[in-house]
């Protein structure tokens, strides 16, 4: 491969299809799609995935477009080697400490995003059609959508790249029509124990300190 892309870096397209596979299994298995807007929720984060992880180890489109705009104002000398293809790292400096401590990071999103996704359908399977306002409904309105919004930031800080970074306030936002859709069905259904469940508790990110718990 041309500009120093070894073989054992990138068009590693078993390793994309695998990751796809394994993150598309792990987040059906725990956000459970029932309706089609469901369908579409999780399909859209799969073309997420796809975008990620072919970038991650297919081909550094990024990489290529960067360096072919900046060409030796880039800020790493070996762009394309794997290490340096993380562009956070290469824009500050390369340094390996911050290598691993956004990995850290990154993947401690993750896995609570796919966490906080798993505990909120459980507890609405539960709820078995009632209004379901314990546990985590107790911090948010919608954790599941809190945890896909976890996992968005935990990828971008794992591996950033220009079509993802375009793809994730689109998702981003599109979660938060989804949310306000799902809330006017809630408010038909539940009327006004539903609207003082929403004035207690919000949509996607808990308050640090609950107004209950300080009175």
């Amino acid at each position: 491969m041309v500009h120093g892309v070894g073989q054992d870096e990138y068009g590693l397209w078993t390793a994309v299809i695998f990751d796809v596979v394994v993150f598309a299994l792990f987040t059906y298995s725990a956000f459970k799609p029932q309706t089609k807007r469901d369908w579409r929720t999780l399909g859209v984060f799969w073309a997420f995935l796809v975008a990620l992880f072919s970038e991650m180890f297919g081909f550094p489109l990024t990489i290529y477009i960067l360096t072919s705009v900046l060409g030796k104002r880039y800020p790493v000398l070996d762009p394309f080697s794997h290490y340096n293809s993380h562009l956070l790292v290469a824009l500050l400096g390369g340094s390996p400490i911050l290598f691993t401590i956004l990995h850290l990071l990154s993947n401690l999103l993750i896995f609570a995003g796919l966490l906080l996704i798993a505990v909120g359908w459980r507890r609405i399977h539960a709820g078995g059609g009632r209004l379901v306002t314990g546990g985590i409904y107790r911090l948010v309105r919608h954790p599941q959508y809190s945890g896909f919004m976890l996992m968005i930031v935990g990828f971008l800080i794992q591996w950033p790249t220009l079509i993802t970074l375009i793809m994730a306030p689109m998702l981003l936002v599109m979660y938060t029509k989804l949310a306000k859709k799902e809330e006017q069905v809630m408010i038909e259904t539940f009327s006004d124990e539903y609207l003082l469940y929403m004035n207690r508790v919000p949509r996607f990110v808990p308050r640090l300190i609950r107004v209950n718990e300080v009175f």
